[in-house]
């Protein structure tokens, strides 16, 4: 089968096309033929050797897929093949890939491959940050940074289901006309003055409830200081650079709470799948909508990255898979 390999780390142009062998599923475990895959802004950081820098190399990136399962493993059910999914999985950057039977997601129909490729890593992401994480409620207000991105027009549709007024930043008026196609009550650009003075402004001198930062150094100070009484600031991403270490101290007066979310930590079995359930039936039913940016063709990997690394995108970023 064709891949995306790369041998060392650096930039974008250590990806490369290859031929590789084609895996076999092991007990448990389906084959999929591969219509799409999920690009995530940590696969650029896995590039760069800055994340999970102890895989061995060469190495095939990518964690979702959606496409086709056309053989299956010892102990899976025969009716799986045939049938369109969406599943975490890792090496999805390939013509083919496997994974494990749990990690499966039916596709309905009416969903593109290149929507499901969006659905799981980014989906769970912003449910998990929303429900399990926020615990949002209705009333409540949450600052989402870069709302554009894919996880953030997900978090502001869920959080707008879940009831709260949604207050989101961006870089650009194109991408602030994005995030209120998708439900944000207002959008700030960091470009026009001091982020958290205006949320304050917007909140009669409060603060919100919840802030879901996925920049890091560039907006932590502004996030804790958005931040109303005993408010939560969640962090799941540093594409900006690292943020300071806490001061435990800072935090006191305002009784603030700052923790973070990473979707490959395990999570109960049970929780997972009411999120993925909930996820599905959202999308199925036309309440959630998944925001494609860019679609590429899996040799122009190397493009992808470029455009997610220049923060060139909205939404989703696809490799299609022909």
């Amino acid at each position: 089968m064709k891949a995306i390999r790369y041998h060392e780390v650096g930039g974008p142009e250590v990806l490369r096309l290859e031929e590789v062998p084609d895996p076999v599923p092991g007990p448990g475990e389906v084959r999929i033929r591969v219509r799409a895959a999920g690009v995530n802004f940590a696969d650029t950081e896995r590039r760069r050797g800055l994340y999970d820098a102890q895989a061995p190399l060469p190495r095939i990136l990518g964690s979702e897929a959606a496409g086709v399962v056309e053989s299956v493993g010892p102990g899976v059910d025969a009716s799986w093949l045939g049938r369109r999914v969406v599943a975490l999985t890792v090496r999805s950057y390939a013509e083919l890939a496997t994974a494990r039977e749990e990690a499966l997601l039916v596709l309905p129909e009416r969903v593109s491959f290149e929507e499901g490729a969006g659905l799981l890593v980014q989906g769970l992401t912003a449910w998990h940050l929303v429900h399990t994480m926020g615990r949002l409620s209705a009333g409540q207000s949450v600052l989402i940074h870069a709302a554009a991105g894919g996880v953030g027009l997900l978090a502001i549709q869920l959080a707008k289901a879940a009831g709260a007024r949604v207050l989101g930043t961006v870089s650009t008026e194109s991408k602030a006309r994005l995030a209120r196609e998708h439900g944000a009550d207002e959008v700030l650009l960091y470009s026009e003055g001091d982020v958290a003075e205006r949320v304050r402004a917007l909140t009669g001198g409060r603060g919100v409830e919840l802030v879901l930062d996925s920049v890091g150094a560039s907006t932590w100070k502004s996030s804790l200081e958005s931040l109303a009484p005993f408010g939560h600031l969640v962090s799941y991403g540093n594409a900006s650079g690292q943020p300071p270490p806490v001061d435990v101290e800072s935090l006191f007066e305002k009784s603030l709470k700052v923790s973070a979310y990473w979707l490959h930590t395990i999570h109960p079995p049970e929780l997972q799948r009411q999120a993925r359930e909930a996820l599905r039936a959202e999308l199925v039913e036309g309440r959630l909508r998944m925001q494609v940016g860019l679609v590429l063709d899996l040799a122009q990997a190397a493009e992808a990255h470029r455009q997610l690394e220049g923060r060139n995108t909205v939404g989703k970023v696809v490799l299609r898979v022909p």
